[in-house]
């Protein structure tokens, strides 16, 4: 069975650092794109970054660009999102999500999602 777990949420204030989980089970990360996505309360959800573990390419959407880093430990099949100066527009509730389209952060190219991890940056 496909899972994907996320963990690292909470609350921050702004300016501060959070990094983000996404543990997979199910399959291997390396045979996936994996994507970072967030939802904000009465707004859609939107793709933030992915990575494609078998050849190291990212992908930042430009409102978090130079500030979040994805990456990914293969041993762990696990995928991090490390984010830094973070703006009371960064919350949200993340998600993680793998899909086969290397380099998309479109909601409509990943099959599999988790249950996400709320981000809340206060000012």
């Amino acid at each position: 069975e496909v899972q994907l777990v996320e963990s690292g949420g909470g609350l921050v204030q702004a300016g501060g650092s959070l990094r983000l989980s996404c543990a997979a089970s199910g399959f291997t990360v390396d045979d996936y794109a994996i994507g970072w996505f967030r939802q904000a309360p009465g707004k859609e959800r939107e793709g933030v970054s992915c990575i494609s573990s078998s050849d190291g390419s990212t992908y930042y959407a430009d409102s978090v660009k130079g500030r979040f880093t994805i990456s990914s430990d293969n041993a762990k099949n696990t995928v991090y999102l490390q984010m830094n100066s973070l703006k009371p527009e960064d919350t949200a509730v993340y998600y993680c999500a793998a899909g086969l389209f290397v380099g998309s952060i479109a909601t409509m190219d990943y099959d599999y999602w988790g249950q996400g991890t709320q981000v809340t940056v206060s000012s």
